[in-house]
């Protein structure tokens, strides 16, 4: 497994990470069990970078991640944790908050949940408007005094928020989706993010299981047929025609249209870490080797020909949820 840096002042990390938000009830019911099995298979494989959120299942993921490592050496893992989304008893979802405060409870519990005595990257999950960033990372700047945290994040934040906080305290990468279906960082977010040596993980390389042909059951616990509308009617079904076109270059290069969505994210910098979600061994080995395959020229060029920048139809979220998506102002 290549090891790369997440920007200037970055931990050094695996050059694919784990995204472990699936495993906690998102797309729906995960097995526990296969799912420890995932998180121990790509620590022994050499991936490093495990990718939670306090408010994944609740707590629930933390507490997975922390049966995963026991037995451990805890330098053996970069654990990036989100914080700030609050949530209700029934599962609801009520806002974001960010503040000092706030941040250094929500700490508390996930320090206690994962069995560490401190996380390497620390990050809002979404920019709290009634909170200027300047006083999060402010906060969370003496928490790395503290030793608490080792390195500041960010997730869905658009340029000139990146700019402010790393004014602040150095950013060592931000969260952003990015996937041949939302290039929309490219434009100006992922410029600033080099100008000032912050890295990037990429999440929802696979576009949330659409580019590997994942099509959710409508009446499962899975918030892509309830609150994605990439995933809902005659979008879903124009989408998948991108699909379709993807699989066929693919199949001549003899690997999975999956593969090659995993493959085009990592061709795009070596600033650029890909978060592959996944809830089994068998998906976790099958993006490892797309991490390090080659694409030539004539090949990327076939790829973005069969899924075409600005061609996926739908947002990315519903209304409600993109609102809270600074990055996409």
């Amino acid at each position: 497994m290549h090891t790369t840096q997440l920007g200037t002042t970055g931990p050094v990390v695996s050059a694919i990470g784990l995204g472990c938000m699936g495993m906690s009830g998102i797309y729906g019911p995960a097995a526990e069990d296969e799912s420890i099995a995932t998180i121990r298979a790509a620590l022994d494989a050499g991936v490093t970078l495990l990718d939670t959120g306090d408010f994944y299942g609740v707590g629930h993921n933390e507490l997975l991640l922390r049966e995963a490592l026991r037995g451990r050496r805890r330098e053996d893992a970069v654990l990036s944790v989100k914080f700030g989304a609050l949530r209700a008893p029934g599962g609801g979802w009520g806002g974001v908050d960010t503040r000092p405060a706030a941040l250094r409870s929500f700490l508390a519990y996930t320090l206690q949940r994962l069995g560490t005595d401190y996380v390497d990257i620390y990050r809002p999950a979404r920019l709290d408007p009634a909170v200027p960033i300047e006083d999060t990372v402010g906060a969370i700047a003496e928490l790395v005094q503290a030793g608490y945290v080792r390195h500041i994040g960010l997730s869905e934040v658009g340029a000139d928020t990146i700019r402010r906080a790393h004014a602040v305290h150095p950013i060592a990468d931000v969260q952003l989706e990015y996937s041949l279906m939302s290039r929309g960082i490219e434009a100006a977010i992922l410029p600033t993010c080099r100008a000032l040596g912050i890295g990037v993980t990429a999440y929802g390389v696979l576009s949330r299981g659409l580019l590997g042909g994942q099509v959710p059951d409508a009446g499962a616990a899975d918030i892509r047929a309830a609150r994605m509308p990439r995933f809902q009617g005659e979008n879903l079904t124009r989408n998948l025609g991108l699909v379709v076109a993807l699989r066929q270059v693919a199949g001549a290069r003899g690997v999975s249209a999956a593969q090659l969505a995993i493959a085009w994210v990592a061709s795009r910098g070596t600033d650029i870490v890909p978060l592959v979600g996944t809830t089994n061994r068998a998906r976790l080995a099958e993006a490892i080797a797309a991490a390090s395959l080659p694409l030539d020229a004539t090949e990327l060029a076939e790829i973005e020909a069969a899924v075409p920048q600005g061609q996926v139809v739908g947002a990315r979220y519903d209304a409600a949820q993109m609102a809270h998506l600074d990055s996409e102002r």
